[in-house]
């Protein structure tokens, strides 16, 4: 399956830990994986993830791994091309984004400029 240009996706390991969490929330099937960006942090910028079961207008909607990522449209001005991944280290636990769209990030890796 080829991947749409622009296209917000997400790994393996996204997409294992997404749907342990879809389960131990017991989530209905109507929910999808909202993706954004906010104002704030340290470099200016800052992702926001959740879950949703609410369409708005401009939603922009991938589907990758067998999970729906909607993004408001201003986000996904930034977020596109981005891979959501998640890391279980030792260096630090949870989803990150990687994002060929910033210019930087901060050490936490919360936070990014364009």
């Amino acid at each position: 399956m080829a991947i749409e240009i622009g296209a917000i996706t997400i790994s393996e390991k996204a997409r294992e830990k997404v749907l342990q969490l879809i389960a131990e929330s017991n989530l209905s099937e109507e929910y999808f994986l909202r993706v954004g960006v906010v104002g704030g942090g340290c470099s200016g910028l800052s992702y926001k993830l959740d879950f949703d079961n609410e369409m708005q207008p401009k939603d922009q909607v991938f589907e990758d791994n067998g999970i729906r990522l909607v993004t408001d449209l201003k986000s996904y001005l930034y977020l596109c091309d981005t891979v959501l991944d998640f890391t279980d280290g030792l260096n630090g636990k949870g989803f990150h984004f990687i994002n060929p769209n910033a210019s930087r990030s901060c050490g936490c890796g919360e936070s990014f400029a364009v």
